[in-house]
């Protein structure tokens, strides 16, 4: 029979984390803190085809593959199913239809096995990063939340709960990332494209700040920085001029990160916080990086950032997340449901 009150905690739990949100059917493996596996088995040059994720593709794409993924994951790892002290799988939030995939699997594998099924944030996944960098990594901390969906900086005060110091009020930077690149005529995934691009150009077209000023809140906006941009390139393309899409990129990826980069050190400093993390798909992008680690160095904060390949989507910054609540006893009932959206907060 399983029942999630019967099971015990053990110090250094050997996790399955198995993430299908998106596009990417992912599945990691560690023990304690140290991470053992990590594979991926990516959908994204199907999507492409579309300019984005289509939700069925992704599901499809993630029915065929988790099992595989799982298997390597394993392999890898060197551990068979029968070493699991538990399963971490996301539940939201993400595309319904291919979080069922992973979830499904996840419940199918803990009943098996009668072993716990921890419910997983892929928010609060993309945050648990952080902790495979540093072993030692504690809180308190400071956040620099920034991904497709969600754009926060966020205070870490113990290893399960955290304060919303400021967000954006409309778009998430990834999603403002993203639609520059569909108006630059680049391709599916947006921000990697941009981030090239970029390279090529200078902060020299005049674009709005990401930061709202005049607000007694730390807010950001994004929705009004890629109306810009859009008006920009149109009215360019109106008068007959030629747009340097390089400069372009450039000033976007400029008013979009130095923002965040200052709010984030700021919180720091002001909160007497020594240590800066950071997480989601957009911390992949080496302009925040170069920024990120020159102010923070020039603050005197610590910076602990994931490497890229943990930035974006994958399974080992949900096993993370899964052990923080493995060592709380927070386990899922096999009843557990996939969820589309999830509050920050």
């Amino acid at each position: 029979m399983y029942d999630i009150k019967s099971f015990k905690i053990k110090k250094k739990p050997v996790i399955l984390g198995i993430e299908s949100s998106c596009d990417e059917t992912a599945a990691a493996v560690i023990r304690g803190r140290k991470l053992l596996s990590s594979k991926i088995i990516s959908s994204a040059t199907e999507q492409a085809k579309y300019g984005g994720v289509v939700p069925e593709i992704a599901s499809r794409a993630h029915t065929e593959a988790v099992d595989e993924v799982v298997c390597l994951a394993l392999e890898e790892a060197g551990v068979s199913v029968k070493d699991l002290d538990a399963v971490a799988v996301t539940y939201g939030a993400g595309l319904l239809g291919a979080l069922l995939v992973g979830l499904s699997f996840a419940k199918s594998l803990a009943y098996a096995l009668n072993i716990p099924l921890i419910a997983v944030n892929h928010i609060r996944g993309h945050m648990a990063a952080a902790y495979l960098v540093d072993e030692e990594l504690k809180p308190p901390f400071i956040t620099l939340l920034a991904s497709g969906g969600h754009t926060a900086i966020l205070h870490t005060s113990d290893y399960t709960h955290f304060e919303v110091l400021g967000g954006t009020c409309d778009d998430a930077a990834g999603g403002a990332f993203d639609k520059v690149a569909r108006v630059l005529g680049l391709s599916y995934p947006g921000g990697v494209n941009v981030e090239r691009l970029a390279s090529d150009g200078k902060p020299v077209v005049a674009l709005p700040k990401a930061k709202v000023k005049n607000s007694e809140e730390l807010k950001f906006s994004y929705s009004g920085l890629k109306t810009a941009v859009i008006n920009y390139c149109h009215t360019a393309e109106q008068r007959g001029d030629t747009v340097n899409k390089s400069d372009v990129a450039c000033s976007f990826q400029y008013a979009a990160v130095v923002p965040l980069v200052q709010s984030v050190v700021e919180c720091a400093v002001k909160l007497g916080v020594g240590t800066v993390t950071a997480g989601g798909g957009v911390i992949a992008n080496g302009f925040l990086r170069e920024e990120l680690a020159k102010e923070c160095k020039k603050a005197g904060l610590k910076l602990i950032l994931p490497e890229k390949k943990y930035c974006t989507d994958n399974a080992a910054m949900i096993a993370a997340e899964g052990l923080l609540q493995y060592n709380e006893g927070n386990f899922a009932d096999l009843s557990l449901n996939a969820v589309a959206a999830i509050p920050l907060k």
